[in-house]
């Protein structure tokens, strides 16, 4: 699997503990790797876990990966930024494979349930062309760039929720 924006890696890791045969491939910047690889390393699964450091929308992924986690890293973006980068990992993911989008999603509305609306209010002043986006958004550009499925998953109690997209 690929953990893009692995951050502190916990996500990924958490993978990697549940399924043994799992084997991680954790991309960030260089610096903030080093958190991820202690991480690993505490839960001991750094035998399988590599680190791949530099910007999503630069290095090679690589191919054929059953599963690629996005997490808290679209609302960074713009959205021909964010179709560039699904666009990338629809390239990375063998067939079948599942994209994870974990997210602050609002509703259509863009303003409900208050805490991803407040959210997406606070991308769009803090961010260069950021936002919280709704689920439609997600749904139409994977179905443009030829995923097969994609499923809006509320993650209760949090205020997350979790796209899954089949390729």
């Amino acid at each position: 699997m690929l953990d893009i924006a692995a951050g502190h890696g916990l996500y990924g890791i958490a993978v990697a503990r549940k399924n043994p045969r799992a084997h991680v491939v954790a991309l960030d910047w260089a610096s903030v790797l080093t958190v991820a690889e202690q991480n690993a390393r505490a839960a001991g699964v750094a035998e399988r876990y590599r680190l791949l450091p530099g910007s999503a929308f630069e290095v090679d992924l690589g191919r054929d990966y059953d599963l690629v986690l996005l997490t808290n890293i679209m609302h960074l973006f713009e959205p021909a930024a964010c179709r560039r980068l699904l666009g990338k990992v629809h390239g990375a993911l063998r067939r079948g494979g599942r994209a994870a989008i974990l997210e602050f999603i609002p509703n259509e509305d863009r303003v409900s349930p208050p805490v991803p609306g407040l959210f997406g209010l606070m991308m769009l002043a803090t961010t260069p062309g950021g936002d919280a986006y709704p689920y439609s958004e997600y749904e139409r550009v994977l179905r443009d760039l030829g995923f097969a499925a994609s499923e809006l998953h509320p993650l209760s109690p949090t205020f997350f929720s979790v796209v899954i997209a089949r390729k």
